[in-house]
């Protein structure tokens, strides 16, 4: 089956996860088991720290503080599913509630 990238974008806010919403929290937490129920996989999953604590290494290996692009918002997270196809990953991305970010899903390279 392909995997696909699902990676959850979201505003940082100064609490980090403490501010993030209860509803939206559980709703989090449910949606493995909403993937499971459609069949697919949850391969690999992953919260990632704050972006203060980003380096980024540039191409003539100058390494600076933070993410490289700069954006309102941070990747919080992703995870990798094992899905029939694209439409299906499509599905399982738009199963998380997004505070005032986005979901992006992106095909791995098949081997």
């Amino acid at each position: 089956m392909p995997q696909y990238a699902i990676l959850i974008y979201e505003t940082e806010t100064p609490g980090g996860a403490a501010d993030i919403p209860p509803d939206v929290m559980e709703a989090n937490l449910r949606a493995g088991e909403k993937i499971a129920a459609m069949g697919a996989r949850v391969v690999h999953e992953q919260a990632l720290q704050p972006s203060a604590t980003t380096r980024t290494i540039h191409k003539d290996g100058l390494v600076t503080d933070g993410p490289f692009i700069e954006s309102k918002e941070v990747i919080a997270g992703f995870f990798v599913v094992e899905t029939t196809d694209l439409e299906q990953a499509v599905a399982i991305g738009k199963l998380l509630p997004i505070m005032d970010g986005a979901v992006e899903v992106r095909p791995l390279l098949e081997e």
